[in-house]
């Protein structure tokens, strides 16, 4: 980032007076297509990211990637046998597009080479099987081999606390291989965390349908859940879906081979693969979104409080259980929140110190993208930190083992803040 772009990030943040970017204004009618490799890291910061806005990227900009010439047949096609050969034996997350589970489909776990002769097996079968139809979803490859020979991350999407936050403890990340026959699909859905995301068809085609933030509210029932399934004609139902007609049509995009679907923050989507596809896909943070990450967590801790609220006056240490319930449910709660603050500020504190490289955190963290990024992702962090602070539920949090603690934390942000001022 330079430091014009920091200017105008900063400037746009002040703008919108501590509302969230992406609001239900009307679904736009198409989404940019972005043809040549070289776009710059500040036209998809100023163009996209900032304005909460899905693009695509052309084939050129993965053409180098090692799973596009290995995963793939000269026909273009899944390449099976060098899958078989290289990942045969790991094992795979797979799920049933068949059977509703909640709002997602139930999944198993299989070696990758079972998968593989299912697919095989669907295939000459005319898309058929008694099994149903299978999708490998949610693969941690990477968390499991090298992504050395597999893809480059691309740099406009390097700015990514998840994967930075998860690779420092070494225990996660928000990393996925899909894999799947035509047919297979993705519920409608947000991504984690209010995350952005993006994804990239190694081979096949995808349909995407999203709706921008906001939009989804009048896709409810009348009990006020969301649909699995944008397409079901039980859409039609009126009575079911009261404010159906009050939602526009969604952003159809269709990704090709090779092309990277850039998902804004919080737009709520659903995938249909029109042939047999593979798909790389990241969800990531940063401080363009972290304000929507914590709206999120505040929302899905009002959603636990009140589902046991009945015993809010008899159960002891009620607000710590909410806590625990909330990361059961949701894979963090408010002290991971601060210790993810914690962790992405102690390293963007120590780039702008210039007391490590910054090449040493590049392809993990926004802080390979230079200094002007790290004063940007500082001023974002004590933002968000501030509300956090302040919130009543965070102060009920048991903060007594926290190093730093929050306000001292706060304290030294804002100190980094006036001396990163004259960069």
């Amino acid at each position: 980032m330079d430091r014009e772009t920091r200017v105008f990030a900063e400037t746009h943040f002040r703008g919108l007076r501590g509302r969230l970017p992406g609001g239900a204004s009307g679904n736009p009618d198409h989404a940019d297509f972005i043809e040549k490799p070289d776009f710059s890291y500040a036209d998809f910061f100023k163009g996209y990211l900032l304005p909460n806005l899905p693009c695509v990227f052309s084939s050129a900009f993965t053409e180098g990637w090692g799973s596009r010439k290995h995963w793939v047949t000269p026909s273009g096609k899944p390449n099976f046998d060098y899958l078989l050969q290289n990942y045969g034996d790991m094992v795979v997350p797979v799920a049933n597009c068949g059977v509703q589970e909640y709002n997602s489909h139930p999944k198993e776990h299989m070696p990758l080479r079972d998968y593989i002769s299912y697919w095989k097996e669907y295939i000459q079968e005319s898309y058929s099987s008694p099994r149903g139809c299978l999708y490998l979803k949610d693969w941690h490859l990477c968390r499991a081999s090298s992504a050395e020979d597999v893809y480059t991350l691309p740099v406009y999407f390097s700015s990514d606390w998840l994967n930075e936050y998860w690779d420092a403890l070494d225990v996660d990340d928000y990393r996925f291989v899909y894999m799947g026959p035509a047919g297979t699909w993705s519920p409608f859905h947000a991504d984690i965390f209010r995350s952005f995301s993006w994804s990239v068809n190694v081979c096949g085609k995808k349909k995407w349908l999203l709706f921008p933030p906001g939009q989804e509210a009048a896709l409810r029932d009348r009990h006020g859940s969301l649909p699995f399934d944008v397409t079901s004609p039980a859409l039609l139902d009126t009575r079911l879906y009261p404010t159906r007609a009050c939602c526009g049509p969604p952003l159809e995009i269709t990704q090709e081979a090779g092309e990277m679907v850039f998902v804004p923050s919080g737009w709520h989507h659903q995938v249909h693969n029109l042939e047999d596809t593979i798909s790389i896909n990241h969800n990531w943070v940063n401080g363009c979104n972290l304000a929507a990450m914590w709206c999120f967590l505040q929302q899905e801790l009002q959603a636990v409080q009140h589902e046991i609220h009945e015993w809010r006056d008899t159960m002891p240490d009620w607000d710590h259980h909410c806590q625990v319930i909330m990361k059961s449910c949701s894979g963090i709660n408010y002290e991971e929140f601060y210790h993810f603050l914690k962790i992405i500020t102690e390293r963007r504190l120590l780039t702008l110190a210039n007391e490590v490289d910054a090449g040493k955190l590049e392809g993990a963290s926004g802080a390979g993208l230079g200094p002007q990024q790290a004063a940007f992702d500082i001023s974002r962090i004590a933002k968000v930190l501030a509300l956090v602070i302040a919130d009543p539920d965070f102060q009920r949090v048991d903060t007594s083992a926290f190093s730093p603690q929050p306000a001292d934390l706060l304290q030294q942000l804002e100190e980094a803040i006036t001396a990163s001022a004259s960069l």
